[in-house]
């Protein structure tokens, strides 16, 4: 079972009544499809960053919840259709995925060896002493052989 954080945007013109009611049908929702809740936070009435049905403030709820994968298309389909719901969003609590992502990293390997203030500079290689030759002349046979 994953962990999941579903954000939810509630009707903010809702008595607390028709609130209790609709988030009662959200956390049924995650019952319904094999998710256990393990905690909600409450934010209460906050203003939306723009009108959502021409109503300017919700009620906001985060519940974190544990849930199999397949049970999350499921919510996100059944909980669109829920009436008061203005805005919706579920995602994974990511916590646990980075602090086991983290324990996995390899240590950085270096292929080269640090070099000390102690050891010499190394000595540039002797090359081979190159000759000028002049080339010989192509003959006429050559030349269409080489073509």
């Amino acid at each position: 079972m994953n962990k999941y954080e579903l954000a939810v945007a509630v009707n903010g013109q809702l008595e607390t009544d028709a609130k209790n009611a609709v988030l009662e049908k959200v956390r049924g929702l995650i019952t319904r499809f094999g998710g256990s809740i393990t905690s909600e936070d409450d934010w209460g009435k906050r203003r939306f960053a723009y009108e959502v049905h021409k109503v300017k403030e919700g009620y906001y709820v985060f519940i974190k919840f544990q849930a199999g994968p397949e049970a999350i298309a499921e919510i996100e389909h059944r909980i669109r259709i829920v009436e008061n719901v203005y805005r919706y969003l579920i995602v994974s609590d990511e916590k646990e995925l980075t602090v086991k992502h983290e324990e996995e990293k390899p240590e950085p390997s270096y292929d080269a060896p640090a070099k000390s203030e102690d050891e010499p500079a190394a000595e540039p290689e002797e090359t081979a002493e190159v000759t000028e030759e002049t080339p010989e002349p192509v003959s006429d046979d050559t030349a269409e052989a080489a073509e």
